[in-house]
């Protein structure tokens, strides 16, 4: 009911609505912001399949990470160890190999030579020009000790004292049945078994296959007691 002289009341028309209740239609109060449809209820909270379907991804996604975390440490260590351990066995000296006897005097025992074709080199120094040249001692069948130069007569390659037949075949093209001495420069293959003419007469390595000048420089060797003595070269 208005009161008010100054503001009379609008009149009701039958079908038209006041500018009270229009206004009240216009403005839709906050429990109204959503539309009402049957059946259905509105939440402001996502389903419940849909959470635990994150969380399962999240937890997938967790346990993927610390799996290559894992991994990756994995590698990391045994690549760490793997290096340790090389760089140990990098770090570990080469053996020292013992030096070699030098004559003239003793140059082996009787023990060392006690088989057949046993051998033992070493290095002799000539008094006359205190020059050093490898050399070996070799115990032929019938207990002779036969010492000579691995330097070829007349040049600078170094001869090898060869107990693998079969090197001597392949290498040498030379088919033995007992070791030989070879000229790995040349070819050529000596018998210490048989003699071969030298400037002062006969010594011991006939030339056997190839071509060379002579048979190996001699180096006398004596059998004193249990010592192997060199006295001296050709």
């Amino acid at each position: 009911m208005n009161n008010n002289p100054f503001k009379p009341a609008d009149p009701k028309i039958p079908g038209v609505l006041s500018k009270d209740e229009t206004r009240q239609q216009r403005v839709p109060s906050s429990e109204d912001s959503s539309p009402a449809v049957p059946g259905f209820v509105i939440s402001s909270m996502p389903p419940r399949w849909l959470i635990l379907a994150a969380t399962g991804v999240v937890a997938i996604c967790l346990i993927a990470v610390w799996w290559m975390r894992g991994t990756s440490a994995g590698e990391s260590n045994a690549g760490n160890e793997a290096m340790a351990s090389t760089a140990n066995v990098d770090s570990k000296p080469a053996p020292i190999p013992e030096p070699l006897a030098v004559g003239p005097g003793e140059i082996a025992t009787a023990s060392e030579l006690a088989r057949d074709w046993s051998a033992k080199k070493f290095i002799f120094r000539d008094p006359l020009t205190s020059r050093e040249v490898p050399a070996m001692v070799v115990h032929l069948p019938g207990g002779v000790y036969w010492g000579f130069s691995l330097i070829e007569p007349y040049g600078s390659c170094e001869m090898e004292f060869v107990t693998d037949l079969e090197k001597l075949h392949t290498d040498y093209g030379f088919h033995a049945s007992h070791p030989m001495v070879g000229d790995p420069c040349n070819r050529a293959v000596f018998d210490l078994t048989r003699y071969g003419s030298g400037p002062a007469g006969l010594v011991r390595g006939e030339i056997a296959h190839g071509a060379a000048v002579r048979p190996p420089l001699a180096i006398e060797v004596e059998l004193r007691g249990k010592q192997v003595l060199a006295k001296k070269i050709e």
